[in-house]
């Protein structure tokens, strides 16, 4: 018992002591200010990374899916690249991209939070489920690519009255044509990507979005092309700005000319056309034989002091203005990183900006029909009927001339931004 009671006091004695020395050095107070710090810090990182407000917000909404099991166009699931917007920023941000690997990469839709409006749709496009019923060559839905060649190609009428023959250096092509011209002949519209699916796709997660690619072995195009070219699309989102590129690589023995574009449809969500404004770069007009066929006559028109000058650095209203032109010749103004394009829509506050990357890019074609919601921006490599007999013989028509083994990079920069 002696002994017992002789071990508590030794035990609480010691006990004392290590409390004294403790609080006498002054160890716990600096133990405990560490590990507020330390705390402290994780919190801030965290907030600046934007992971509460994504935890709370996710909290709050239903999780995008990435596919739908019954609406699959092209036969492959679609990819929805997404982000969270972070709180305490009332300004314009991308959400969501949706892009369809099954057909050609198309971008279905781009979602986008805007102040006093919430999330909203900026393609003028159908829904995933309508996408799967449409016809695969449809050019209807949201930012289609284009390649081997962008916009139109026109040339005589093959015997079975449902393609076209057109040359260059002296290989003649066969194009699928969808369209007759007052000539007799046949159009070729927006390339032969649309309806080809993926090889290979793949996604990466990013600190602020994401990233999607996409491969296709598209070999000679089904035997429409010459040589052979493999494409490589990547689309990346992040809150402000859209990187979209596009590789083609002519993988043949033959020499081959390429041509890229892109052609969304953004739609006018005040739903008041008349007071959307279009910046563009000065360039020249490419004047059209008819309006019906958009074919060019091969003469190029200045737009400075016509009604087809925006170059104003605000834009200029599209008010009851019919468009469907392609621009050529395009000049950034002195401190723009390229030809720049922009939309904006008062109302709504808010802007969309496309910056042509790539020195390739020379033309960008503006379709925005009067009676319709929409306006379509398109950077192509190459004018309307490029290997056209109405153009000049030393007219660049933009084409690339891939030689085996050799690559070319379409590359443009969406950008969304606030009018106030």
């Amino acid at each position: 018992m002696y002994a017992a009671l002789l071990a508590r006091k030794i035990g609480d004695l010691r006990g004392s002591l290590w409390r004294i020395a403790i609080m006498r050095s002054g160890l716990l107070t600096m133990a405990v200010l560490t590990l507020a710090i330390v705390v402290l810090a994780f919190g801030w990182r965290e907030h600046q990374l934007g992971r509460f407000s994504k935890i709370q917000q996710q909290l709050k909404q239903d999780p995008v899916p990435t596919s739908t099991a019954s609406a699959r166009p092209g036969g492959q699931d679609a990819i929805v690249l997404q982000r969270t917007r972070l709180e305490g920023q009332d300004v314009p941000e991308f959400l969501t991209a949706t892009v369809l690997p099954g057909l050609g990469m198309n971008v279905l839709q781009i979602t986008a939070y805007l102040p006093h409006k919430g999330e909203v749709s900026l393609l003028a496009s159908p829904s995933l489920e309508e996408a799967a019923r449409l016809p695969t060559g449809s050019l209807s839905m949201g930012g289609t690519f284009e390649a081997p060649w962008a916009n139109q190609i026109s040339g005589p009428a093959s015997a079975d009255g449902k393609s076209l023959r057109t040359v260059w250096r002296g290989h003649t092509f066969t194009l699928p044509a969808a369209q007759k011209i007052h000539t007799g002949g046949l159009v070729a519209s927006g390339g032969l990507l649309l309806g080809q699916g993926a090889d290979t796709a793949s996604t990466n997660v990013m600190p602020d979005g994401g990233e999607a690619e996409a491969t296709f072995e598209s070999g000679d195009f089904a035997g429409h092309w010459v040589s052979h070219t493999k494409i490589t699309t990547s689309i990346q989102l992040s809150s402000k700005a859209m990187e979209i590129k596009v590789v083609a690589r002519n993988t043949g023995d033959t020499p081959e000319p390429m041509g890229i574009g892109w052609h969304p449809r953004f739609a006018i969500l005040s739903g008041d056309r008349g007071q959307v404004a279009l910046r563009m770069p000065n360039a020249m007009r490419a004047e059209v034989r008819d309006r019906r066929s958009g074919m060019p006559t091969g003469k190029l028109l200045p737009v400075i002091g016509t009604e087809y000058d925006f170059t104003a650095y605000s834009g200029r209203q599209l008010g009851n203005l019919n468009m469907d032109d392609s621009f050529v010749h395009l000049r950034p103004a002195p401190l723009d990183n390229g030809p720049i394009a922009e939309l904006r829509d008062p109302k709504s506050n808010y802007g969309l900006r496309i910056t042509a990357i790539t020195p390739t890019i020379k033309a960008m074609r503006i379709c925005a029909p009067a009676s319709d919601k929409f306006v379509s921006i398109e950077p192509n490599f190459n004018y309307d009927d490029p290997f056209g007999p109405e153009w000049a013989k030393d007219e660049d028509t933009g084409m690339v001339v891939l030689q085996p083994g050799q690559s070319v990079q379409w590359q443009v920069r969406l950008e969304i931004f606030s009018l106030a």
